[in-house]
């Protein structure tokens, strides 16, 4: 090659890469020009208020809700309307105050304070040491369980009846049913010597009630005191395998994405992720608290005294 024309390509070369160069800093300099302006655009004026859409509640697609003003602003009304009430309900109505206690007067009935007033109802329907120990225990051991044996994900953050009807159900006949309606008889429907009188009734201390109360062994024939326990025992245990049976076979026949299984699965998915210790646990509890209403049932209206008569404890 010629020198003149290694020179021309060596120029070339020079022009093309200032060239590029220039152009690059070109699009450089252009790209940051429009950054800036989005910048500017996006910072408001000065003094210039900026709103910013706020998330309604009701809406199908929320999943979070802040708690102030949603949750805060509802709780705060119901606390004003339940201060309302107990202070109108004050004025209106007298404290049952009684005369001073007299350590030579023994009152008729002696009834507990009201929030024991069912630990005291069951002693009508149960051996003390059950009623007073045992049920007691049950209540506050399954109270203490509910977070591990409740794996329903349905209602974590929100109400609802629809998805956790099983939990509100059993909570509902647990609690009112059963432990506010005890506290209901006790304060106004037993009397003297913890007889029943109807509202309206005269409360008469003299009044005797004789009731005949067997127990259950008792009237299928049975006299000894050991053949009663074993029989009594079965009865009992009969009654749990049932239960358990036919509380598994509910479960299960629950089919897919029915509410009452809480997983799209239906019964089957929901009877995988309980597993067998949790499900027992949950059939052990909600077997005792219904044969608590049983029990009542039987008292008063074959008057069934014990089913289970044992040294130890009668039930």
């Amino acid at each position: 090659m010629r020198a003149d024309d290694r020179n021309g390509v060596a120029m070339a070369s020079q022009d093309g890469f200032s060239n590029g160069r220039d152009s690059s800093a070109a699009m450089q300099a252009a790209a940051g020009a429009g950054g800036a302006a989005r910048s500017a655009a996006a910072k408001p004026a000065s003094g210039q208020r900026v709103e910013k859409p706020i998330k309604k509640a009701g809406g199908p697609v929320e999943d979070k809700l802040h708690a102030w003003p949603f949750l805060v602003r509802s709780e705060f009304i119901c606390a004003l309307a339940v201060v309302v009430l107990l202070t109108i309900w004050s004025l209106t109505i007298n404290a049952p105050l009684e005369e001073p206690a007299n350590p030579t007067r023994t009152p008729n009935p002696s009834k507990a304070p009201w929030y024991f007033l069912g630990l005291q109802e069951m002693l009508v329907f149960f051996d003390p040491w059950y009623a007073g120990v045992v049920l007691p225990s049950f209540i506050i051991v399954g109270l203490m369980l509910i977070p591990y044996l409740d794996i329903n994900p349905k209602g974590n953050g929100y109400y609802t009846w629809k998805e956790r009807k099983f939990e509100l159900m059993t909570f509902f006949l647990g609690f009112h049913v059963l432990w506010v309606s005890f506290i209901i008889i006790g304060t106004f429907f037993r009397g003297p010597g913890w007889n029943w009188f109807w509202p309206g009734q005269v409360w008469d201390p003299h009044m005797v009630e004789a009731l005949t109360n067997v127990d259950l062994p008792y009237l299928f024939g049975f006299r000894d005191y050991t053949a009663s326990a074993i029989f009594g025992l079965a009865l009992v245990g009969l009654y749990f395998v049932v239960g358990y049976v036919g509380f598994y076979l509910w479960v299960r026949a629950r089919p897919a994405n029915d509410p009452w299984s809480a997983f799209p699965g239906g019964g089957k998915e929901l009877l995988e992720r309980w597993g067998p210790v949790r499900f027992g646990i949950t059939g052990f509890l909600f077997l005792a608290m219904l044969g608590v209403f049983i029990k009542m049932t039987l008292r008063h209206a074959f008057n069934i005294k014990y089913i289970m008569v044992t040294p130890w404890i009668d039930i």
